[in-house]
């Protein structure tokens, strides 16, 4: 049986029994806590037979690997990971999917954050380089409050030769969110369709390599003196415009 991965924090345990309870193994709770959020978490777990263990806060910091755990943590039963081929099943069920590539962010507080942003703006797939990327690590599933369980994360061998295939074979668009001559403001650009927004980290942005597959450049108008944002904030600006423009807010 392969070695179970554990997650913590309330939003993040909460939404994964709403979702997926069959993968539950077992659930540590912090001792002495019997609050509100605690009960709902035990009430989903309940009709499924799940094991419930009461562990100290040092034992529950172990098990998460930080101190940021929230008296809850779950040992569960490893998701496959989902690749190019799963992709190309997600775009034929849904052609006019929209759909979020990360280049090279590493940090997962910002890639649980884009995930979080992703599940709420109507996003199917984020979609992430397997090396010099984040993965969906405790901490990013964390941060992302559930978003992890509703939206698919899919790690590809070379995200600018996945960006060409879904071109070609699903027409989709891409767009690059960066600053150059061509770039557009984002509110421009026509949205709707089967679309996928490619974001960079903050400190090296899009990779040329990236850049060569965007049809068009998109950037996001600012007021203030300050011409750069955290990439999780860029992505929320970027998805929200998408899903204003899908009609879906």
């Amino acid at each position: 049986m392969a070695k179970p991965e554990y997650y913590y924090g309330v939003h993040s345990v909460e939404s994964l029994l709403e979702l997926e309870p069959e993968r539950v193994l077992t659930l540590f709770t912090l001792k002495g806590r019997d609050d509100q959020r605690l009960q709902r978490i035990l009430q989903l777990a309940e009709p499924f037979g799940i094991s419930v263990q009461k562990a100290s806060r040092d034992s529950l910091e172990k098990l998460a690997g930080l101190p940021f755990h929230q008296g809850v943590v779950a040992a569960v039963r490893p998701h496959p990971t989902l690749n190019e081929k799963d992709l190309d099943e997600l775009l034929e069920q849904q052609p006019d999917a929209l759909l979020l590539a990360l280049d090279q962010v590493t940090d997962p507080h910002n890639l649980g954050a884009c995930i979080r942003t992703a599940a709420a703006m109507g996003v199917q797939a984020v979609i992430v380089p397997r090396d010099r990327s984040a993965s969906l690590t405790p901490t990013a599933r964390k941060v992302a409050a559930g978003g992890a369980e509703k939206v698919a994360f899919i790690q590809v061998t070379n995200l600018a030769r996945t960006l060409a295939h879904i071109k070609d074979q699903h027409h989709m668009r891409v767009v690059g969110t960066m600053l150059d001559e061509k770039a557009l403001p984002i509110q421009k650009f026509d949205f709707t369709g089967a679309v996928t927004i490619v974001m960079g980290a903050e400190d090296t942005g899009l990779r040329p390599i990236t850049q060569s597959q965007c049809d068009q450049t998109v950037y996001i108008p600012m007021a203030g003196n300050l011409q750069s944002l955290n990439v999780s904030v860029a992505a929320g600006m970027a998805l929200y415009e998408a899903c204003r423009q899908r009609n879906l807010v």
